[in-house]
């Protein structure tokens, strides 16, 4: 269990500091995410305010929000004063902000850029802490028909079934495709084994005139793409 620095209760602090009536006067904006997370706590315990409580979970995962978002039900739990309810209240809400994102990503008509097609991809696959390949479905104005998980594998290989691949391309009559998979390690350099099979997926669309635009590789805040790097097999 992780230990807490001490600081005192929150209800002896001057009201204007308190996080939900600080957000109420100066608005969200205002509040720092230790403050933003202790409002979803709702209390600490006994002399330790919930402010410090927030404060020491995200001090233990380097002050990143996506790492702490990554953790389990069991390792939140690890911490002082986090019980079940607290633990799931802060899973809850990181998933809702993982489904805002997607959903705004979703909304593009049409993607023109690696960058616009790493927006989509990144609440997909991007916090995920194991590998997975995905494919995205694109008809000739370049609007998504479907995304399909492929593999999924440990941290470091994912397993990818070219056949899987272009039954489904044929399935939905799509003319192009884009590959993507995740980096848990957040280095999105590509290996050895990411352009052996960006090749040989790309061959297999040249036979079956689907075109493979890119291969994106995705981590939590970068992106490495084969298209934009000039990576991309000459087939």
């Amino acid at each position: 269990m992780y230990d807490l620095i001490n600081e005192g209760p929150i209800n002896t602090w001057h009201e204007s500091e308190q996080p939900r009536e600080k957000l109420s006067t100066k608005g969200v904006n205002a509040l720092s995410d230790s403050e933003l997370l202790a409002i979803i706590l709702g209390s600490g315990f006994k002399s330790k305010s919930v402010v410090a409580v927030a404060r020491h979970m995200l001090n233990v995962h380097h002050n990143k929000l996506h790492v702490l978002a990554n953790q389990s039900l069991t390792d939140l739990k690890k911490f002082k004063g986090i019980g079940t309810a607290k633990a799931v209240a802060i899973l809850a809400a990181f998933e809702l902000g993982r489904r805002r994102e997607l959903e705004a990503a979703q909304e593009q008509k049409t993607f023109k850029s690696s960058n616009e097609m790493y927006q989509y991809l990144k609440p997909l696959i991007g916090y995920l802490e194991h590998e997975e390949f995905w494919v995205v479905y694109l008809n000739n104005a370049n609007k998504i028909l479907s995304s399909v998980k492929i593999s999924s594998g440990g941290l470091t290989c994912t397993v990818v079934d070219i056949r899987v691949i272009f039954k489904q391309a044929l399935q939905l009559s799509a003319v192009a495709i884009i590959l993507a998979h995740n980096h848990p390690s957040g280095n999105v350099s590509p290996s050895k084994q990411d352009f052996e099979i960006t090749q040989k997926i790309a061959i297999a669309g040249k036979q079956l005139d689907i075109a493979v635009l890119d291969h994106i590789i995705v981590s939590s805040n970068n992106y490495y793409s084969f298209k934009r790097e000039e990576e991309m097999p000459e087939i």
